[in-house]
């Protein structure tokens, strides 16, 4: 067990902002991408886009909605898509989609007509092989895979003209109350993930990258609807959701019904609804199942009340932040807020570090972390402060890098990586972690309202540290402190379970680690005869040694927690699929084992999958195929797709290098440097001057505000090309005037006019790439901005 408060402890801290992207080929009759598919050659994000014309475009997915039901600990989701087909010809519709990490999947049925159809859990290959024979046969039929624990795909083939066809899907989630508060989460869109690796030959089990989204901005092209309803054992209490407006309607003080206010829009990002029971309390203690073949318990132990440390411990702060074209904009401002408010707490005798990732990565001092003082703190914050946000998401390098860096001595170390999680290497994420964390404790955080929360949720798992999700700026600084106080103050540490009397087995998890949170211990295990004796808890907190014993006894068992089988079968299937690591095949027993958890107890994983086939032949087999094109999550920007930051030009790829325009910092890749001491520096320095943007007239209808906005974000890549040519010995004017026409997409089109004439030529060509690289609020009509750049020194 880790141990983070010993002096020679890391505590690695990973903020989670990765919003990276992924692609997919339209049919050939679902609109247009807006690139050539020819020049993409890899698993990366593509934009399609929509003629308005449901003849061409065939956008299947009408619907999706989720009734949720929550009794006590326990969700019961029934999740349901309707598919439909506005074109002449037979049509076979798949469609990516997220759902919890922690979720059992364990039944699907389709409805065609007037006909249900039971779905039948099968190994994968198989289930994909009866689909595929289906529908060439003619027979409606539906497919769902599991890509990643909270990724699934749906396919439904044989849709016929005019035809409606509905899926469902039912799943179980345990709830964990955290600091008293219990929270319910439904994923509504699985955001791109970045990807640099070759279409050509790549595993089936990773095509489903390659998915078309549409632009920013726009909304799902299908509706999203969601009731839950809670019945709870104690008096409800501050009920309310982040993410949603919703409607709340009281049966009682201790069952409540809540849906949304309007289902045509929100279906871009994640429904989170939190509540808390009258008096702080939660639903603890334990559950037995005694089934037909095997009996199950499920212990929720109330934590012991923090205590505060009265020990002061030198602390090691490795900071690795993403700043991605995913994180532009929205997330990366949170990410900002949050890394300020974490680096301004850090205490004088305390050190630290920053690595800043995307396509390549930097790191503030390659000679080891810094002492935390005041100047070195505004240095930290002013090289998180001028990234835009733009590339690829490395964060393989990103992290090898990091965890190699010189560590200070007699110090635990925190490493904190921020990412919103957009990308589709989890499993080699996780191993590199394994590998090379060492003696320390990693903390997660995901920024985003649509983050990949199985890398945030694993890393911090793997990492035996705590996973955090933000979803708007006034989050930042709550979390901020949050965290401190989980670092300063851990609830119980070494934790050891014994059991005295009561014969217990195939417990998970294996081992509980440290508890820096104020969550219940949670345990899921079989059991063998009656239900009697103890289960003993023991750890330590800040004053000292703890112990607690929970009695187990028959009054305990109940047909009505049959939930608990399914439960812990997922529980089990979630960390042994851990152990399989890079590739399919590599750990054949463990593979086997999750395939036997799945057929037995009728759980989707990754090696079983559910298919439903309508007995009766329909159609001749020729299908149009389309992928379901998917929003973008809230708040992230056409980057995360394209890659470009404004103001820049980049290259995605596993070489790739940041062209920038000029700039205050040029980050320099290390995908396969070793770990020895390099001194890396800047390009070149920042810039001695200082621009200020003025909006002297728009002609056309935009967003003012906003476009003031971007514009202030990229002032320093204009001063950047302003001091180069003075460098250079061209004497500036103290202002500039620059017009320019925004097109429909956002982007400058046509030459920028410089006002009067620049004499340098190199200038005006710096200011016209730095300009034309910048994405502009998106207006119906081409717009004519004149904008006046005012030239200060600092």
């Amino acid at each position: 067990m880790k141990r983070f408060w010993k002096p020679w402890g890391i505590i690695l801290l990973v903020l989670g902002m990765a919003a990276l992207a992924a692609a997919v080929k339209p049919a050939s009759t679902q609109g247009r991408p807006d690139r050539p598919e020819g020049k993409d050659k890899t698993l990366s994000p593509y934009f399609v886009v929509l003629t308005g014309d449901p003849q061409k475009d065939l956008l299947p997915l009408k619907s999706t909605r989720a009734e949720v039901k929550i009794a006590g600990t326990v969700a019961a989701v029934k999740v349901t898509q309707v598919y439909q087909n506005q074109g002449q010809k037979p049509l076979e519709a798949i469609y990516v989609f997220p759902g919890s990490t922690r979720a059992a999947v364990h039944a699907m049925r389709m409805t065609v007509g007037e006909r249900v159809i039971e779905a039948e859990i099968m190994e994968r290959e198989k289930a994909r092989q009866t689909y595929e024979e289906a529908k060439k046969e003619g027979k409606t039929t539906s497919l769902l895979e599991q890509q990643r624990p909270n990724v699934f795909q749906m396919n439904v083939a044989n849709i016929l003209p005019g035809e409606e066809v509905k899926v469902e899907l039912n799943y179980l989630e345990l709830l964990e109350p955290e600091e008293n508060v219990y929270e319910f989460v439904f994923p509504t869109v699985v955001g791109p993930r970045y990807s640099n690796m070759a279409a050509a030959g790549a595993p089936e089990t990773e095509k489903w990258v390659k998915n078309p989204y549409l632009h920013e901005g726009q909304g799902p092209p299908y509706t999203f609807g969601l009731s839950v309803d809670i019945r709870s054992g104690l008096p409800l209490s501050q009920l309310a959701s982040p993410s949603h407006d919703i409607e709340v309607k009281y049966a009682g003080p201790a069952a409540a019904t809540v849906s949304l206010k309007d289902e045509k829009t929100g279906g871009n990002k994640d429904f989170v609804l939190r509540y808390a029971l009258t008096g702080d309390k939660i639903q603890g203690g334990m559950l037995l199942y005694p089934g037909k073949d095997e009996n199950f318990f499920l212990l929720m132990m109330e934590p012991p009340a923090r205590v505060s440390a009265d020990a002061v411990v030198k602390r090691e702060y490795i900071f690795i932040v993403d700043v991605s074209g995913s994180m532009h904009g929205f997330p990366l401002e949170i990410s900002k807020t949050l890394m300020e408010n974490i680096i301004n707490g850090l205490k004088p005798h305390e050190f630290f570090n920053v690595l800043l990732f995307e396509s390549n990565n930097a790191v503030l001092s390659e000679s080891g972390s810094l002492a935390a003082t005041e100047d070195n703190k505004r240095k930290a914050v002013g090289f998180i402060k001028e990234q835009p946000g733009g590339g690829g998401t490395q964060i393989l390098a990103a992290l090898n890098r990091a965890l190699a860096l010189p560590r200070t001595p007699d110090t635990s170390r925190i490493v904190v990586v921020a990412t919103d999680g957009y990308v589709h290497v989890e499993p080699q994420t996780f191993e590199l972690i394994r590998e090379k964390l060492g003696e320390a404790n990693l903390f997660a955080f995901g920024i985003g309202k649509s983050v990949n929360r199985h890398i945030i949720e694993g890393m911090a798992r793997v990492g035996q540290g705590e996973p955090f999700i933000l979803l708007n700026p006034q989050e930042a600084v709550k979390e901020a402190a949050r965290f401190q106080k989980y670092i300063q103050s851990p609830v119980l540490t070494g934790i050891k379970v014994t059991y005295e009397g009561f014969d217990a087995y195939d417990v998970e998890p294996l081992n509980l680690p440290d508890l820096f949170s104020l969550r219940p211990l949670t345990l899921l295990g079989k059991y063998r005869g009656s239900p009697s004796g103890n289960i003993v808890v023991k750890g330590k907190t800040a004053s000292g040694d703890f112990q607690q014993k929970i009695q187990v006894a028959e009054g305990q068992a109940s047909p009505d927690n049959a939930a608990l089988r399914l439960l812990w079968a997922r529980k089990r299937i979630n960390r042994v699929g851990d152990l399989t690591h890079l590739k399919r095949g590599r750990d054949e027993g463990a593979i086997k084992e999750i395939t036997q958890l799945g057929l037995k107890y009728s759980l989707m994983t990754a090696y079983t999958s559910f298919v439903a086939v309508d007995k009766v032949k329909r159609a001749d087999g020729q299908v149009v195929t389309v992928k379901q094109p998917l929003p973008l999550p809230e708040g992230v920007s056409d980057l995360a797709v394209g890659g470009h930051a404004p103001g820049a030009k980049y290259k995605m790829g596993p070489t790739a290098s940041l062209a920038r325009p000029p700039g205050p910092m040029a980050l320099k890749e290390e995908v396969a440097r070793p770990p020895t001491v390099v001194k890396e520096k800047p390009s070149r320095p920042a810039p001695g001057l200082k621009v200020a943007v003025q909006i002297l007239g728009v002609k056309g209808k935009i967003d003012k505000s906003q476009l003031k906005q971007v514009l202030d974000a990229e002032a320093f890549r204009l001063a950047a090309c302003c001091e180069d040519a003075r460098k250079s010995g061209v004497r500036l004017a103290k202002e500039i005037t620059l017009v320019f026409t925004i097109g429909p997409d956002g982007k400058v089109a046509g030459e920028i006019l410089p006002k009067p004439p620049l004499a340098s030529e190199a200038l005006t060509q710096c200011l016209s790439q730095a300009v034309q690289g910048i994405a502009f609020p998106r207006p119906a009509k081409p717009v004519v901005v004149t904008v006046k750049l005012v030239l200060k020194d600092k």
